[in-house]
């Protein structure tokens, strides 16, 4: 098994994403995970690595979490997961999602 290195300096990361302001629309979410289960398929699970925002985290029965509400809208899940396509996407509603602070 592959193990992609991890953000050296996730408290760092964390205090800058901090700064955004997120408008998070609690009545739909603007991405999701499609099918749970798929993820049990996936050896990889390159979501948990991949995400700046640490919106993934892994179950202990081997399917992922997911927490859109600090997503910062990169699209790396979308691309990371091109086996299964397994995220869906779409844009938050207007006046939702996240408002960059600093570029």
């Amino acid at each position: 098994m592959v193990v992609i290195d991890t953000i050296r300096d996730r408290t760092g990361l964390e205090r800058k994403l901090a700064l955004n302001a997120y408008n998070v629309d609690r009545n739909r979410a603007h991405i999701w995970i499609i099918d749970s289960d798929c993820c049990l398929q996936c050896e990889r699970q390159q979501c948990i690595n991949c995400c700046p925002a640490a919106c993934y985290s892994p179950l202990e029965d081997g399917t992922v979490l997911f927490s859109y509400e600090g997503c910062v809208e990169c699209g790396t899940c979308r691309i990371v997961c091109n086996e299964f396509e397994n995220v869906g996407w779409t844009y938050p509603t207007g006046g939702h999602g996240i408002q960059y602070r600093f570029g």
